[in-house]
């Protein structure tokens, strides 16, 4: 029972100290970050937001069909002579001309149904409605491409994340061989056997070593910050992340991938330019007429009398009288309406919509240029970066042993304490540039699927 506490309580401990931490992959940071940053979901509700309007033009092609009913009291006099209801304050009292004023008042009442229908408009309509399904798409491929150059910008920060703590290892190793060193020249300095010097210039470089450690945490810690704030979430300081991968090249870094025309970015820009191309359309069909069919029928109660223009006593006060429909009226017809000076304004609307889209055409074209210039870079960096891959560990090794021979012999009095500390540089600044060496493989990897439009040339990796 004791045992099995023990065992318990170790287990604890690991746990909350991260020994047994979940690893964080890539595809987990970009699953995370995909699912948790705000402007990946800020497009979603434009997008969103677009595909409803689309909705909603599609049903503004339905005829109007206004029915409204109103019940009054009033008087009727009337008066001849012209009169405007300016601003919509005139009141519509119907009666015959009478000599003199008189305050009778009756109840009265108009219902209608008024159908109104646009049939035809020389396309206005279906410009409106591909105008709006064209800005949905826009939205869609927005969202895309936001979507994308977060992963990208994920998968970067991780690989940063990665070197970093690499470099910090390296460091803390350099730090152990400086202290171990010291420990040796300290005491054979107190033995006599070298000169006190020598143990001043070895604290000297333990020193060094660990500022250049506090150094190498420091950026750790920032490239942790920066890969959970693309993360969406909070800030962490230590992550445990994905090691094997980086210790061996990526399986296809010579293929010749091309930019994709389904790349996010040119798709949103491409979209970007069929926006305009169907507002210039919309303008230009805004200079032609429209045709309507129209019908109206009209149902009016009144509690005044047809005998009230000889006898001013035929009305009644009765509510229930004056509101009941007593006489009716329909029309119907065919109507156009064409303002002919919108054929000055919309000209000009087009001309201009015409120079926004050779704008946009310019813009997707500057993109597409920038990235094939990328690709090439991604193709000349792949190559500087396989060559330092082959490379650093030559180095590393070759410091390796510069460093063994020069403390041996000066263990053995043969060189001095200069020597050792050159070879102990040398020796960290070849494990340094190993860890970064490993890190630009895969960078280049990533500006290659980046500037292809496809990830999974890099996440299929894994």
């Amino acid at each position: 029972m004791i045992q099995r506490k023990i065992i318990l309580s170790s287990a604890f401990l690991l746990c909350s100290t991260g020994l047994f931490a979940q690893v964080l992959t890539v595809k987990d940071a970009i699953e995370t970050a995909v699912t948790n940053y705000n402007s990946i979901k800020a497009k979603a509700a434009y997008a969103s937001a677009s595909r409803a309007s689309v909705t909603q033009v599609r049903r503004e092609v339905m005829p109007n069909l206004v029915v409204s009913g109103q019940q009054d009291y009033g008087t009727v006099n009337g008066q001849n002579g012209p009169a405007y209801g300016f601003g919509g304050f005139g009141v519509a009292s119907s009666g015959l001309p009478l000599a003199e004023q008189n305050w009778n008042a009756a109840f009265g009442a108009l219902y209608l149904a008024n159908f109104n229908w646009d049939f035809y408009t020389f396309g206005k309509v279906r410009e409106r409605i591909q105008t709006a399904e064209r800005i949905a798409e826009r939205d869609a491929s927005d969202q895309e491409q936001e979507k994308f150059q977060h992963e990208v910008r994920v998968v970067s920060a991780y690989l940063n994340l990665l070197a970093a703590q690499r470099i910090t290892r390296s460091q803390e190793n350099n730090l152990a061989r400086a202290d171990t060193f010291r420990l040796v020249v300290v005491t054979k300095a107190r033995n006599g056997l070298i000169a006190g010097v020598d143990s001043s210039l070895a604290n000297a470089e333990v020193s060094n070593a660990r500022l250049a450690l506090i150094r190498a945490k420091a950026l750790e810690q920032e490239r942790a910050n920066q890969l959970s704030l693309l993360m969406g979430i909070a800030p962490q300081q230590q992550f445990t992340l994905d090691t094997l991968f980086i210790t061996r090249i990526p399986g296809n870094v010579v293929s010749a991938d091309t930019v994709s025309s389904q790349h996010p970015l040119l798709q949103f820009y491409n979209n970007r330019t069929r926006v305009s191309l169907e507002q210039e359309q919309y303008y230009r069909a805004m200079k032609y007429p429209n045709f309507s069919l129209f019908s109206v029928f009209q149902t009016r109660a009144s509690g005044f009398s047809h005998l009230y223009a000889s006898d001013q006593t035929q009305f009644t006060h009765n509510y229930w009288d004056g509101i009941k429909p007593s006489r009716s009226n329909y029309l119907f017809g065919v109507g156009v309406t064409w303002n002919l000076t919108s054929i000055l304004r919309a000209g000009q609307q087009e001309v201009a919509q015409h120079k926004v889209t050779e704008g946009m055409r310019y813009e997707a074209d500057l993109v597409n240029q920038q990235l094939k210039a990328q690709q090439d870079l991604a193709g000349v960096k792949m190559k500087n970066a396989l060559d330092a891959y082959n490379e650093a560990p030559l180095q590393v090794r070759s410091s390796s042993d510069a460093y063994l021979q020069r403390s041996v012999l000066y263990r053995n009095g043969l060189n001095t304490i200069v020597d050792v500390t050159t070879a102990l540089y040398s020796l960290n600044r070849a494990e340094t540039d190993r860890d970064i060496a490993y890190s630009n493989v895969w960078q280049a990897l990533l500006l290659k699927a980046a500037s292809t439009g496809n990830l999974s040339i890099f996440t299929n990796e894994f």
